[in-house]
C-alpha cells in the first residue's frame, strides 16, 4: 500500500495543480471520433501562425487525461499542432465493452489520424501513454515520424519489484477517491459511475506480463527516451531500451557520425510521478521535435 501512497502524494499534487489552470496554448479545438466503437475525445492545440508541419499527438498516463498537460502545451504548441488525446475509458473518453490494452489504443490512435485526415505524426506518450505510444510505433511504422516515451518500459520487469507487486494488485477505488486524480475522473467523465469497472480494466491490463524487446529493436524512427533520475523504472532497463534503439553502442567519434538516430535524457530531481511537472521536459521534448531528421543509413 506503501505504493499508492506515494503515487498519490506525487500525483495527486501534480493533478491538483492543473485544476484551476486554463490553457493559454491560442487556439484549442476538441471534438469526438468514431473509432472502433469509441467516441474519442481529441483536443487540437496551436498558436497563432505556428506554421503546420507534423503534428505532435500526446498521450497522458493512467487514471489522467488531456487536463494533465496543461502545463506543457504553451512549449510543445508553440511552433506545431498539438494532439492531445483521452484513452479508452479515461478522461471525457466513454469506455466500450472490450479489455483495455495497449495495442487496441494504439490503433484507436491510427484510426484517429485516418479520421482527422494525418498521414503522419509525432507521437509523445507518457507511462501509460508511453506504452500505447510504443505499440503505434511498432504497429503502424509508417504513420509515424518521430517518438518520445516518457518514464516508459518496453518490459513489465523494467518497474522495481514493488511497482510490479503493486500493479499487480487491485486499484484501491475508494482510496484513488481521496485523490485530485478522481476530481478531474468525476468532473469530466461522460459515466463518472464506471469509475470502479474502469480501474478494474486497468488493473488486468497493468497486471500482464509482456516484453515487446523484440519488437523495439525493428524501431526505425527517431525516439527520444526521458527518465527521471529517480523514476519508479530500473536504470539497467533504461539502458537497455537504450540499447534496443541502437544507443550506446560506440564512440560517435569526434565529429558525432557515429551518432545513433535515438537520444537519452535523464532529468534531474524527477520522480515517476511528477516528471511532466519538469520544465525541462517540454524544452527537450521540442528540441528533438525540432532538429531535422537524420540521414537514411
Amino acid at each position: 500500500m506503501n505504493w499508492y501512497v506515494g503515487m498519490l502524494a506525487g500525483w495527486g499534487l501534480m493533478t491538483a495543480s492543473l485544476l484551476g489552470q486554463v490553457s493559454t496554448s491560442g487556439m484549442v479545438k476538441s471534438g469526438y471520433a468514431p473509432v472502433d466503437g469509441l467516441k474519442l475525445y481529441y483536443e487540437i492545440h496551436s498558436s497563432q501562425g505556428h506554421g503546420g508541419g507534423v503534428p505532435l499527438i500526446l498521450l497522458h498516463g493512467g487514471i489522467m487525461s488531456t487536463d494533465s498537460w496543461t502545463g506543457e502545451m504553451p512549449v510543445l504548441s508553440a511552433n506545431r499542432e498539438v494532439i492531445a488525446v483521452d484513452l479508452q475509458a479515461h478522461g471525457r473518453t466513454a469506455d466500450v465493452d472490450r479489455p483495455m490494452s495497449c495495442e487496441a489504443m494504439a490503433d484507436d490512435i491510427a484510426a484517429l489520424m485516418v479520421y482527422l485526415h494525418i498521414d503522419q505524426a509525432d507521437v509523445m506518450g507518457y507511462s501509460l501513454g508511453g506504452c500505447v505510444a510504443l505499440r503505434f510505433a511498432i504497429q503502424h511504422p509508417g504513420m509515424l515520424r518521430k517518438l518520445i516515451l516518457v518514464s516508459t518500459v518496453f518490459r513489465r520487469d523494467g518497474w522495481y519489484p514493488e511497482g510490479q507487486a503493486a500493479m499487480s494488485r487491485p486499484l484501491p477505488a475508494e482510496l484513488l477517491k481521496q485523490s485530485p486524480l478522481y476530481q478531474t475522473y468525476a468532473r469530466v467523465a461522460p459515466r463518472p459511475q464506471d469509475w470502479e469497472v474502469f480501474l478494474t480494466k486497468l488493473h488486468e491490463l497493468l497486471s500482464k506480463d509482456y516484453d515487446f524487446s523484440i519488437e523495439v529493436r525493428g524501431v526505425k524512427a527517431p525516439t527520444l527516451l526521458i527518465f527521471g533520475d529517480a523514476d519508479a523504472i530500473r536504470p539497467e532497463h533504461e539502458i537497455e531500451f537504450f540499447e534496443l534503439l541502437g544507443g550506446g553502442k560506440k564512440d560517435p567519434g569526434w565529429d558525432g557520425s557515429g551518432m545513433p538516430d535515438s537520444r537519452l535524457a535523464i532529468l534531474p530531481g524527477t520522480t515517476h510521478y511528477n516528471i511532466t511537472e519538469s520544465p525541462m521536459l517540454p524544452t527537450i521534448a521540442t528540441q528533438f521535435l525540432d532538429a531535422p531528421m537524420p540521414a537514411r543509413k
